[in-house]
């Protein structure tokens, strides 16, 4: 994994420098608030790490600089990652990285969230993007799946109202505080959905998420 951070950060910080998919210019705060930030909820919460090794396809919506979408798609080599983005820049470069990475087990998306029909059994992650019930609102699929939201410390007295309202129609699988060296805790919160949510007609607006794989 520090060969692959090497090679990454190498590649943020001088052929992609002007981009700005990272402000980071030190390798070792690289490695802990990218890198090991992206893998920690995998190391830490055994309800995330059998959802993953489960599911076999991660959905990483908002991945921004590819955080945490290629240090998982690393570290899990035999998993299908798809990338959701709605900045075409960055999905581009962000692809372009993974290749140079050699990472062969990702794919990407130039789109919203809400105009991707899930048709396929999944995780989708969310780091530090989108307001929990506002996002989950949005889902469109005929699937029961599960969503991960990676959040700062303050999450709680931030997003309570949405947190109430998500449980109407989610089941909370996992709240945890996730330790990460050189940044403040984290919060860890996943859903499920009770039944399939309302968003289950497919219309010819919608990418079915199965087209990608």
């Amino acid at each position: 994994m520090e060969e692959f951070s090497r090679k990454y950060f190498d590649l943020l910080t001088t052929e992609y420098a002007g981009i700005n998919l990272t402000r980071i210019n030190k390798f070792q705060e690289f490695m802990d608030k990218q890198i090991t930030d992206s893998i920690r909820p995998y190391e830490q919460s055994d309800v995330f790490k059998n959802d993953v090794d489960k599911c076999g396809i991660n959905v990483d919506i908002g991945f921004g600089g590819g955080f945490p979408i290629l240090p998982l798609a690393k570290l899990l080599p035999k998993n299908k990652f798809i990338g959701i983005e709605t900045r075409n820049k960055k999905v581009t470069v962000v692809g372009e990285i993974a290749s140079k990475l050699e990472l062969n087990n990702v794919s990407f998306l130039h789109s919203r969230i809400e105009n991707v029909f899930i048709d396929v059994e999944c995780v989708c992650t969310l780091k530090a993007v989108g307001k929990v019930y506002d996002f989950l609102s949005k889902i469109n699929t005929n699937k029961i799946i599960t969503v991960y939201f990676y959040k700062g410390p303050g999450f709680y007295d931030l997003e309570k109202d949405q947190v109430k309202m998500a449980k109407k129609n989610w089941d909370i699988v996992e709240e945890i505080e996730i330790d990460v060296p050189g940044t403040e805790k984290r919060i860890l919160i996943g859903f499920r959905n009770k039944n399939v949510p309302c968003g289950t007609k497919i219309t010819n607006q919608l990418v079915k998420l199965s087209s990608i794989l």
